[in-house]
């Protein structure tokens, strides 16, 4: 099992920053599948930035050029630096893992305002 606590979000104005942490309960560097994904209310969850299992990055269309993904396994930890937020990337933004199973944080609220 890998418990996955979120931390980092808040209400920013658009065109701000903001880095989204997300720290596990087990080494990262035995984790090749993590990201991060986003939900708002009547809509699924969709991916935002992800680690492949060949250690290969996946981002959302929407958040190319603006959002990167990186992680640091001393710190068991994957992060997400979100630049030129826009009011579209509002919403609850999840750790995920894939470890033998599926794995979420319990999420964290990111608000941008126009």
């Amino acid at each position: 099992q890998v418990r996955l606590v979120e931390s980092g979000g808040g209400l920013v104005q658009a065109g701000e920053s903001l880095r989204l942490s997300c720290v596990a309960s087990r080494s990262t560097g035995s984790i090749n599948a993590m990201g991060w994904y986003r939900q708002v209310p009547g809509k699924q969850r969709e991916l935002v930035a992800t680690f492949g299992s060949s250690g290969s990055t996946n981002y959302a269309d929407s958040v190319k050029g603006r959002f990167t993904i990186s992680r640091d396994n001393a710190q068991n930890s994957v992060y997400l630096q979100m630049n030129s937020l826009k009011p579209e990337d509002t919403g609850v933004y999840y750790c995920w893992v894939y470890y033998w199973g599926t794995y979420w944080g319990q999420g964290t609220q990111v608000t941008v305002s126009s």
